[in-house]
This record gives structure tokens, sequence and C-alpha cells, in this order.
């Protein structure tokens, strides 16, 4: 195989490991500045310039995207998949983890336990907010942050308030998020690779810090994850398009509650707390893609005309309820389930016998239209009654 390693920091820990586990394994790899890329553009032929020279033929590309070169990072990595070559993370899940509140839309959407978010514009809207989260004390992060920077613990409205309007002011954009007080300055980073958990540790914040972050002194400790934690995980990442991924979660009452995924984990951490080779881990994935790659249904739909990819809900109340998938007579109306969601466990090319339960999900393949009939209609969610007021 033949491996592009996309990172501005050569000399990092990780792209350094990566490197040096790709070599292990009698891989050709080379890094390569995302910053020195051209993007060229021609009807049928998109191609890349690296260093003003045609770049050769890669197997695979393996981003290493900091934060302060997004766009254009992305930009080369969608260039790369245009080309037909394999990304371990593509553009849409590196933007989609990138910005806070996208992702947090996104998981929040699918049933993932996160911490109550609010994010304002207006000054009038602050203090409802503070309240809708719990009330002080809260935490307060820029949307756009990394390893701990620009995350803030107001202890009380009045300093939340300040906090926020000074952020406001210099055009910062912020999410006030509840503070989880029985986490206690720790939280646990699953490391993703395909979809399974290669690695995990807890991470501990040192002193008066809150931040549990190794870059802000935390001390990281190997630790062994339920399946709750397990499956949120793999189905974050899942959910927001990636393969590679680091998944911060926090352990709440109610179980994990997921702060934040990381497109490009940090191994320096993991690896010395839990002494694995996660690197190692990353290149064979990689390596297996290259081999047996995996198909994009999406890019499949116009072969047969009227068929495609679906989600059908299974409401409370529903006759399929308690049934076997065989039993629904989906297969004889030619409709194939390919993925069982059920809670935060993904369930993929589920037994025909296997029993429908109250608030599943199934992603098909099959007839439109015979699908299109056992979808229901979308429901809002219920709101609670509240007094009508004029608008100023």
């Amino acid at each position: 195989m033949k491996l592009a390693i996309l990172s501005c920091s050569p000399d990092a820990y990780s792209t350094r490991r990566l490197k040096e586990a790709a070599e292990q394994r009698e891989h050709e790899v080379k890094i390569l500045n995302t910053l020195k890329f051209a993007i060229d553009l021609e009807r049928g032929a998109p191609d890349l310039y690296f260093r003003q020279k045609q770049l050769s033929h890669y197997d695979a590309v393996l981003p290493r995207i900091g934060a302060s070169i997004t766009y254009y990072g992305t930009a080369v990595v969608r260039q790369f998949q245009e080309m037909d070559v394999f990304c371990a993370n593509t553009a849409h899940g590196i933007n989609n983890s990138r910005d806070k509140l996208r992702s947090l839309q996104i998981l929040s959407r699918h049933g993932i336990g996160i911490p109550r978010t609010t994010f304002v514009r207006d000054k009038k809207d602050v203090l409802p907010a503070i309240e809708r989260v719990g009330g002080a004390p809260v935490i307060i992060k820029l949307i756009e942050g990394t390893q701990g920077i620009g995350v803030l613990l107001a202890d009380t409205v009045k300093a939340a308030e300040s906090i926020i309007e000074l952020l406001q002011s210099q055009k910062q954009n912020v999410l006030i998020q509840k503070f989880v007080a029985e986490s206690k300055g720790r939280d646990i980073r699953a490391f993703v690779v395909g979809d399974q958990v290669v690695a995990a540790m807890r991470r501990v914040a040192q002193g008066q810090e809150f931040r549990s972050n190794v870059h802000r002194g935390g001390i990281a400790e190997p630790v062994e994850l339920d399946d709750a934690y397990v499956e949120t995980a793999i189905r974050c990442t899942q959910i927001m398009g990636l393969r590679v991924a680091g998944v911060d979660m926090l352990e709440s009452r109610t179980g994990p509650q997921v702060m934040e995924v990381n497109s490009s984990p940090g191994l320096e951490g993991i690896e010395t707390a839990t002494e694995l080779d996660v690197a190692g881990a990353v290149i064979d994935y990689i390596a297996a893609q290259v081999d047996f790659p995996e198909i994009d249904v999406r890019q499949r739909l116009t072969v047969s005309k009227g068929y495609g990819v679906s989600e059908i809900y299974v409401p409370e109340g529903s006759k399929f309820i308690g049934q076997t998938i065989l039993e629904t007579g989906l297969l004889e109306k030619d409709i194939n389930v390919l993925t069982l969601y059920r809670g935060s466990k993904v369930i993929p090319n589920p037994r025909r016998d296997r029993v429908l339960e109250p608030e599943d999900k199934l992603l098909c393949f099959g007839k439109l239209e015979a699908m299109r009939d056992m979808v229901p209609a979308r429901t809002q969610r219920r709101r609670q009654p509240h007094v009508e007021h004029l608008e100023h």
C-alpha cells in the first residue's frame, strides 16, 4: 500500500508514530504538507499538484488536519475523494466534527446522550438559556476550540454573563453547556477505528483545573469500558461520517454523555496510558480497506431505477413490534434490512429471526415506493403549553 499522511507537523508524535507503524508493516508512506497542494479542476479530470509537481498515485490518505486549516485541508481531502483515493476520514466527516455546534446538533438528532447545551446570540437570551441548562455553574465553549482551549467554567450566572458578553464582543461564537458535576474533572477518551474501540483511557484533571485534557496537565490512565460506552463511541463515529476518531465522554448518572468527536485524535496520551499500538491499528484498518473497499451505496442508487436506501422507524403501537424481521413481510416486498439501530446499539446485517422492539430504526435498501408507504409521517416533538405573546 502507498499511503499519504496529510500533516503540517511531520515531527509531531502522532505523525511520527503513524509513519513508523506503516513502515514496520512494509507499506510505502510519505508525509505531505497539506498546505503545499494545488487543486486542479477540469471536466472529468480532478487532479492534485504537490510542490508544483503532479501528484503520483496513492492508494490511501490519512488526514491529520489542524483546526486552523480546516477549510483548505478538507478541500484537499475532498479532491482525493474525487480522485477515488481511499480517505481514512472524509472531508464531510471532518467538517461535521470540527464545528462543536454542528456535531452536537447531529448527535442530538440521533438520540446520543449529550450535556444539555444552548447557543444564543442576543444578549437578552443569555439568562433564560443558562436557566434552561440547569443554572450556574455552566461550561462556556468556543465552537471551534481544541485541546481544552476556549473552554471556561463559570461558577455564577453573573460570571457567565460577563464571559459570554466579552467573547461575543470579540465576534466569537459560544455554547452554554450544563456542568456535569458528578464527572468531577474526569472524562473518557475512546479511540475508534472502523467499528471497534481499539483503546480507551480516563483523563483526570489536576489541582483546581476542571479540564481533563492531557494538554492541560490532566493525568491519563487505561480503562475498560462498559458496553454502553463502547457502543456510544462507535455509533458517534459512524453518525459523524468518520472512520478514525477520538470520542470524549463524561461519566454521568444517566450514562455516557458525549462532549466531542475528534477527527484527528492525538496518539501520545492514549498510547502512553494503555501501552497499546494504536497507530498500528489505524494502519491495519486502512490497509484492509484498500484491499477490500466498502461500496458507497449512495453512489449505486441509479443502477436500478426505483430502488434506494431509506430508514423505517418502529414507533410505540406499531404492528411490527414483537414480530421478527422475516414475519414483517419486508423481504416479500423486496426490502432488505441493512442495519438495525436500537438505542445506542448498531446491529449490522441483523438476522431474520431478530424480534423488533419499540423505537427500533431499520436502515433498508429496496423499492422506494414500498418503503415510502411504510414510513410514518413526521411528528413534531410535543412542547409544553406556553402563553402566547406579541413579538416586538
